[in-house]
């Protein structure tokens, strides 16, 4: 290949790369013939130049090639769903078992929280035994027998991305549209998918906050997934307040379970999951439109398939066999539970939603730091929406802290998170927009 410096120096100035720049590049990156200080050169000249089409989808796939490609021989179609993150939003976890009990497959690779934005994989982490890196062949056995695994991410899988986004990370070019791009589309390559749908979120709790840079991610990562080969559309979700009324990770692993049971089956919540859903059945020829999709998805549902599903997954790995039944026996709970109350009267017109992802960082719910421990027991329940009327002493929202100290800091930052006046304006649609 040609010097790293002088690839760099290309995009520095402008200029596009070949793909075999772009595909040598990656190679040395793997191989530790690049340095982190040239990739770090390398991240920051893309975020400043950008990439073209062509660009990248040859750093898709050279990512994508950098490690394993898996392949699998299943009865049905093999598809995923990614979301760009938000607060409350545990929806990988229904959805999952909702597409498998509908005859997909569903090898999901998940990430652990990002910024404030909660992370799949520490929501399952606080599942007792359950075991989030197995190995790769009970990873495919599992996703063979019950239709659906969630796992983290391998050294196997795009190994390339995995260094240069720990680059990205600290160099502050995480937000660069391309590199997001070639960041989420190599893992989904190389697990072998033949169908994704993509949930880009917009508003106060997400990355792209605003919806026209929501549209653009959305429509980069449709293009460049077709132009590789995997089929793909995204749908604009509305992340303006928490996706389900509680945010952490042993809580939303419960609210999961309620609404796989339909104890609790919140609107917004339900109907960002049905189209999600919906739309991976279609797209994998499962369905022929979303209308037919989704009376299959309430079905499984309905009939409980969904659920067992759910709960036979999280025994295949490792996980306790009677988590649905028995979930508060098993989840951690908090040994400070406590309301947190409104000091006014008037009605909810806002939520900073990124401060409530924020202030579940503060009770140890997140990391700071990479090493950081998890403390799964922590979070918030029964949040209040947009529109809700309150009076002084009613619930915002129920604080679940290690310490009273953690607690009360916690207290004081919901608070300031909801913004409590006397006009209630319509809540924004749960789904925006579809792409692709």
């Amino acid at each position: 290949m040609r010097l790293p410096q002088e690839i760099i120096r290309d995009k520095r100035d402008g200029r596009a790369l070949s793909e075999a720049d772009i595909a040598g590049f990656i190679e040395g990156l793997t191989r530790d013939q690049v340095t982190e200080g040239q990739a770090a050169a390398f991240a920051m000249a893309v975020f400043f130049r950008g990439l073209s089409l062509d660009e990248r989808v040859a750093l898709t796939q050279a990512m994508t090639r950098s490690g394993r490609v898996l392949d699998w021989d299943l009865p049905g179609p093999v598809l995923d769903k990614h979301s760009t993150g938000g607060v409350g939003d545990t929806v990988s976890l229904p959805l999952a078992a909702m597409v498998a009990a509908c005859g997909g497959y569903v090898p999901m690779i998940s990430g652990r929280g990002l910024g404030h934005t909660g992370g799949t994989l520490d929501k399952l982490a606080s599942i007792p035994g359950y075991d989030v890196a197995p190995g790769l062949d009970r990873f495919r056995q599992v996703t063979a027998e019950i239709g659906c695994a969630i796992i983290g991410q391998t050294a196997d899988l795009a190994p390339a991305d995995r260094r240069l986004y720990a680059i990205r990370d600290v160099t502050g070019t995480v937000e660069s549209l391309d590199l997001i791009t070639a960041s989420i589309l190599s893992k989904k390559l190389a697990a072998g998918l033949q169908g994704l749908v993509m949930d880009v979120k917009t508003g106060s709790g997400a990355f792209m906050a605003g919806r026209a840079e929501a549209r653009a991610l959305a429509e980069s990562i449709v293009t460049v997934a077709n132009a590789a080969g995997l089929r793909t559309r995204a749908l604009v979700t509305d992340m303006d307040a928490p996706l389900a009324s509680c945010a952490g990770n042993a809580v939303e692993v419960a609210y999961a379970v309620d609404y796989l049971t339909g104890r609790a089956r919140e609107p917004r919540f339900h109907a960002v999951t049905l189209t999600l859903a919906a739309e991976m059945l279609v797209i994998g020829g499962l369905a022929a439109d979303v209308a037919e999709a989704e009376g299959c998805l309430t079905a499984s549902l309905d009939s409980g398939r969904a659920c067992e599903t759910f709960s036979r997954m999280v025994a295949a790995l490792g996980g306790p066999a009677d988590l649905v039944e028995a979930a508060d026996r098993h989840l951690p709970r908090a040994p400070v539970v406590r309301p947190v109350t409104a000091e006014r009267a008037g009605i909810v017109e806002d939520v900073e939603t990124r401060a409530i992802g924020l202030a579940v960082i503060g009770l140890g719910g997140g990391r700071t730091r990479p090493q950081d421990a998890i403390d799964g027991r922590v979070g918030f329940t029964g949040l209040a929406r947009p529109g809700d009327r309150v009076e002084p002493g009613d619930p915002l929202g129920t604080v679940h802290a290690a310490d009273e100290a953690a607690a009360e800091r916690a207290a004081t930052a919901l608070r300031a998170a909801y913004r409590i006046g006397t006009v209630s304006t319509p809540p924004r649609e749960a789904v925006m927009e579809r792409l692709g």
